[in-house]
């Protein structure tokens, strides 16, 4: 028996009508009240729907306020200089979210005179635009019945639909999807994305889901079955690589720190960070491992005193395991685009990742 002859087997089992009356009625008086919900302007919504990949809803609000109100519209943010864009974006981590937003809208007020595109065609061929992204600007903002299927919504349908196809496997979406196409409101389709990915986040959570208080308890087979613990099936990421960094926060005669920034391609492109280097075992220590570099690149001689701190820093695929060490500028060197001394109150006009804020927070702290 093959997937989708066990899609439409389940799919037979529902009421559509009567699935669609029990979530829309729950979404009109349970759903939370988010910024971006006060309107269906597509450009708040894609800035909203950016944001909140691979990020928590209460983590994404402040962020989204500041970020509408230093960019109201597509031109102001097509317009907008990348390190300011970066800067708005600071510690909410996975730049290229925000380079590939603001690429896009430039393509946007460039190609579509500012109208953000209402086709599945145009709006898919945006950079960044993903198909969950397309499908939650055009169900969400401009009302069309388009699937828009994340996390939450694979997570719903798997114990509704008694799916048991690995939800990690990038194939497996298009089962949901067409689930969503089967089942989705023509009458209100914004509101049923929304109702999904909301029942996802607050009912049908990932473990110990609130059953009893699921408007569509009565259409759900997993429950039916007492299964729903064990959906959806899932499979296990490879754990991210482990990388050893030292971090170098270096101070001048003057009270002044050493900075530079990345390059403008890769990870963390362009943002700001305290010099580091990627050790190696088996040789000097980390330490001096981390002077030899710093004279190497910058020409900058340096004297590490003390090991501060560590900790570490996760990404999708590698974890910095970082070592922080304090010490002075022996020899400075000529500042250039990449290069700069600063004082410790400048540095709140760089952008820097997540991991060397909290470098920054020990020395406003005065652990370094």
């Amino acid at each position: 028996m093959n997937k989708t002859h066990n899609l439409h087997k389940s799919l037979e089992k529902i009421n559509k009508e009567r699935f669609n009356k029990d979530l829309l009625s729950w979404y009109r008086s349970e759903q939370r009240d988010l910024p971006w919900r006060q309107n269906q302007d597509p450009y708040r919504i894609w800035v909203s729907e950016i944001m909140l990949q691979q990020t928590k809803v209460d983590t994404v609000i402040p962020y989204f306020k500041r970020f509408i109100e230093s960019f109201p519209t597509v031109y102001d943010l097509a317009a907008a200089p990348e390190d300011k864009v970066l800067k708005a974006w600071e510690g909410l981590g996975y730049y290229s979210r925000a380079r590939n937003l603001q690429s896009a809208v430039k393509e946007v007020v460039e190609t579509y005179n500012g109208k953000v595109p209402d086709t599945p065609e145009q709006i898919a061929n945006l950079k960044g635009v993903g198909p969950y992204t397309a499908g939650a600007i055009l169900s969400i903002a401009y009302n069309k019945p388009e699937p828009a299927v994340d996390g939450n919504v694979m997570r719903v349908f798997s114990r509704i639909l008694s799916i048991w196809d690995d939800i990690a496997k990038p194939s497996t979406r298009k089962i949901f999807e067409e689930a969503v196409r089967k089942l989705i409101s023509e009458e209100n389709p914004s509101h049923f994305n929304q109702a999904l990915m909301e029942l996802g986040a607050m009912v049908c959570t990932p473990k110990s889901p609130s059953c009893l208080l699921c408007p569509v308890q009565s259409h759900c087979q997993a429950f039916a079955e007492g299964v729903q613990d064990e959906l959806p099936v899932k499979s296990k990421k490879k754990p991210p690589k482990p990388v050893p960094m030292a971090v170098g926060v270096l101070k001048t005669m003057e009270n002044e720190v050493l900075i530079h920034k990345r390059p403008s391609t890769g990870l963390l492109a362009n943002l700001w960070e305290f010099p580091n280097h990627e050790t190696l075992s088996g040789g000097n220590a980390q330490d001096e491992q981390l002077q030899a570099f710093i004279e190497e690149s910058y020409g900058v001689e340096t004297e590490i005193e003390e090991h501060v701190k560590n900790f570490e820093h996760v990404f999708s695929h590698i974890k910095w395991k970082l070592a922080v060490y304090s010490g002075n500028v022996v020899k400075k060197a000529s500042e250039t685009e990449e290069l700069r001394f600063v004082n410790i109150d400048q540095l709140e006009e760089f952008t820097f990742p997540v991991s060397h804020q909290k470098i920054i927070q020990l020395l406003k702290d005065g652990t370094i």
